[in-house]
């Protein structure tokens, strides 16, 4: 009875000993663990959602009207509490340099999620800039909204809530937006290349727009980065990377198109 007592507790250990590896490894067990596995536990144990418990730590931990101070609360909380598909440190600094180096008057934000890069952008951007964000969450958006205001951003930044396929259309008449300097796509990754066409369609891309891609490894984007690097439309980069608060391998696509 001992000895298999011992054995069963043994063959336990070892499951929960491969279970980290993978996780801690493997792009597809990361994502399985930290976004369902972990978060339902933690939703069910805390009778809230993940985007409220990051909203209460970013209200506990940053400065009203710092954005800076909001980005390393995120940052703070994601890496030590608890994981969330934000684009992370690591890539943030990516992103930070592309934002810089293209220095746009327009942007537009494909998945505000938190607000997380909604925020890491818009602190770059110069006063009279615009940024528009589209999150398809309605319950996103209000936390989002939330954090946006804290970092004191509202002036440079307006949100539509809604399918990114529905709005992109809209946003020539509904905004008075012609063109568009720089897309952040961060949202659902199939929809990456549909929403990419649409731009080209409506004509919101000039020559010069970058594009920058989130998650192209993991989850990963495989029609978007195909159509997007073997298009003589655009000229296209790769930023190897790691997936937001983990080891695992992920990485950006940056594409300029070229008209």
């Amino acid at each position: 009875m001992v000895y298999m007592v011992a054995l069963a507790a043994g063959g336990i250990l070892v499951g929960i000993l491969l279970v980290r590896y993978q996780v801690r490894s493997n792009g597809v067990w990361a994502l399985w663990w930290h976004d369902v596995i972990d978060r339902a536990i933690r939703d069910f144990l805390t009778r809230t959602s993940k985007p409220k418990r990051i909203l209460a730590y970013v209200e506990k931990h940053a400065v009203p009207g710092d954005a800076e101070s909001v980005v390393n609360a995120i940052d703070a909380y994601c890496s030590r509490v608890e994981w969330a598909m934000n684009v992370g440190s690591d890539k943030g600094k990516i992103l930070d340099r592309v934002v810089s180096e293209t220095d746009p008057d327009t942007v537009l934000e494909l998945g505000t999620y938190c607000g997380y890069s909604t925020v890491r952008i818009g602190r770059l951007l110069r006063p009279e800039a615009r940024l528009v964000t589209i999150e398809m969450n309605p319950d996103n958006a209000k936390i989002a909204k939330q954090i946006i205001a804290l970092a004191g951003l509202n002036s440079k930044i307006e949100m539509l809530v809604g399918s990114s396929s529905d709005l992109i259309p809209q946003l020539k008449k509904k905004l008075d937006m012609k063109t568009l300097d720089l897309v952040f796509l961060d949202h659902w990754k199939i929809f990456y290349l549909p929403d990419t066409r649409c731009l080209e369609e409506t004509g919101l891309l000039h020559k010069g727009t970058v594009l920058l891609a989130d998650n192209v490894v993991c989850p990963g984007t495989p029609e978007y980065l195909k159509y997007i690097r073997n298009s003589s439309r655009y000229r296209s980069e790769y930023f190897p990377s790691r997936l937001e608060y983990l080891q695992v391998e992920d990485g950006l696509e940056k594409s300029v198109f070229l008209g």
